[in-house]
This record gives structure tokens, C-alpha cells and sequence, in this order.
């Protein structure tokens, strides 16, 4: 427990040993907002919280502008969305592979990107095991092809 609760000298020890973690795997931490919240008691979740009266809006800069938060509402809200292209080689890191009796084997896993399409010759990584792609299904709906940030299963 903190004494006294909600203690902004206790927000910067701990503001600066998460900075620290996200420098360490490879993010700018100015652009990386760290925010005093109270999940438990909802402060500075949704609305700014009284309890903190020290926590001021901070600004955050990014290659396509910059934009202020006070809330953890407020930085999620301005995630960047990740750059899904289309134009690079397939990339479908697999979450899980099934055997479906009838059907058989059926990876799944997310497009991060290029597409998948049925006809498509794909190569499983590290191995290198390839195989044609018969079909592409997402929420059990055949697809002509499956594009970034698709969750899909094939076979």
C-alpha cells in the first residue's frame, strides 16, 4: 500500500522503472504514455480522478502528430493502428493446428502480411514443409483471399 495513497513521488519512481522496461525492449519511451490509474477504484481510467490533482495532461509526439492524454482512455483511444501491408511477402504466424475429421489438417492463425488466397504453395517455416492451399475460412466462411489482420483457418 502506498502512504500517502495515490503519492505522485511514488507515480515518478514508478513512471521511471516502466520508461526504463520500454527502452529496454526497443520502444521510445516519450512516445509511450504512462498513466497513474486506479483500476480498482476506476481513477484516471475513464474521467482525470480529484485524488490526483499533481497529474496533468501530457503530450505525446508521433510521426503523424501528436496528441494529449490524461486518461488511459485517452491513449488508447489514440493508438497508432499497425501497418498491415499488403504488398510484402505472406507472413501468418500460427496460433494452433487442428485435425478436423473429413476435412484435415487446419492451421490458424492471424495474416500480419501479404494475403492468402486458395491455389496459393505456402511454406511453413523454420522447416520449410510446403503444401497448396485448398481453401480459407474465417467464423466458418469460405474466402477468395484472407488480407492483414484476418483471423483465419485453412487447409
Amino acid at each position: 500500500s502506498t502512504e500517502p495513497k495515490y503519492s505522485e513521488d511514488r507515480f515518478k519512481e514508478i513512471n521511471k522503472e516502466v520508461a526504463a522496461y520500454v527502452k529496454k525492449v526497443g520502444y521510445n519511451p516519450a512516445t509511450v504514455p504512462i498513466i497513474p490509474i486506479s483500476g480498482f477504484n476506476g481513477d484516471n481510467m475513464l474521467e482525470k480522478s480529484d485524488k490526483m490533482s499533481w497529474w496533468k495532461k501530457q503530450k505525446i509526439e508521433r510521426k503523424n502528430g501528436s496528441y494529449e492524454y490524461e486518461t488511459l482512455f485517452d491513449a488508447l483511444d489514440n493508438i497508432d493502428p499497425p501497418s498491415r501491408p499488403l504488398d510484402k511477402p505472406l507472413r501468418l504466424p500460427l496460433q494452433d493446428v487442428y485435425k478436423i475429421g473429413g476435412i484435415g489438417t487446419v492451421p490458424v492463425g492471424r495474416v500480419e502480411t501479404g494475403q492468402l488466397k486458395p491455389g496459393m504453395v505456402v511454406a511453413f517455416a523454420p522447416n520449410g514443409p510446403t503444401t497448396e492451399v485448398k481453401s480459407v475460412e474465417m467464423h466458418h466462411e469460405a474466402l477468395t483471399e484472407a488480407n492483414p489482420g484476418d483471423n483465419v483457418g485453412f487447409n
